[in-house]
């Protein structure tokens, strides 16, 4: 929203008035005076005038551990959520950058700000996840080929996106995907008929889940983090 827009809402002032408040200097953002009536704020600026604070909202981006069993929700009737794992302080307002299945394992990304979330999430922008695959049968030596060409899925009428497949061992994998479709790693899998015993999630773009975080826990984003996206 444009400040001057912003000051408008949130005071008595009219639109001439805003622009005598700005020329005037008796408007500050993030602490700073400023006479831009077009400049664009979000919700998590400092905004004042002669000294009132206006709006003020801390913004929250959280990097989370996902335990097996835990469901990738902010609330559920059954099941313990992702946000059950915060304190309290810091569940108001959280959502999530992307799910995780009930079974599934590893990185979250948890956040108050729309904007961001979107950026991580919207299928244009192709970021590459990474997971750690287990499963119950030898991988198929003609998989990295069909993983890179894409698979068709008939129910949603695509084919999945070019994917990297890394063999770690007969039955551990690194895959790497740009999309996120629905139990899209498994049902790849499954076009072998091998059945995926576990799943984790390594890295989103280029956040790696902390090593030192055990399952269940959680921390901030370092500001170079929260900048990727």
């Amino acid at each position: 929203m444009r400040l001057s827009r912003f000051i408008q809402i949130n005071s008595s002032y009219g639109r001439q008035q805003v622009k005598l408040l700005l020329a005037q200097g008796r408007i500050r953002v993030a602490g700073d005076v400023t006479t831009e009536a077009n400049l664009e704020i979000d919700r998590f600026v400092r905004v004042e005038l002669d000294g009132q604070l206006l709006q003020e909202s801390q913004s929250h981006y959280l990097m989370l551990n996902k335990p097996a069993g835990v469901v990738s929700s902010t609330e559920h009737p059954e099941h313990q959520t992702v946000i059950d794992l915060l304190p309290e302080r810091l569940r108001q307002g959280l959502h999530l950058a992307g799910r995780l299945d009930l079974k599934t394992t590893g990185l979250m990304l948890l956040t108050n700000d729309g904007n961001w979330s979107r950026r991580v999430t919207q299928p244009e922008s192709r970021i590459a996840k990474v997971y750690r695959v287990t499963t119950k049968d030898p991988v198929a030596t003609e998989a990295e080929e069909v993983f890179r060409k894409g698979i068709y899925f008939r129910y949603e009428d695509i084919t999945t996106r070019p994917a990297a497949l890394e063999r770690i061992d007969c039955y551990n994998s690194r895959l790497t995907i740009h999309e996120g479709r629905y139990h899209q790693v498994k049902r790849m899998f499954g076009y072998f008929d091998n059945e995926v015993t576990a799943l984790h999630r390594e890295s989103i773009g280029e956040i790696m889940l902390d090593p030192d975080l055990r399952p269940g826990e959680f921390r901030p984003l370092t500001a170079a983090e929260v900048a990727l996206f």
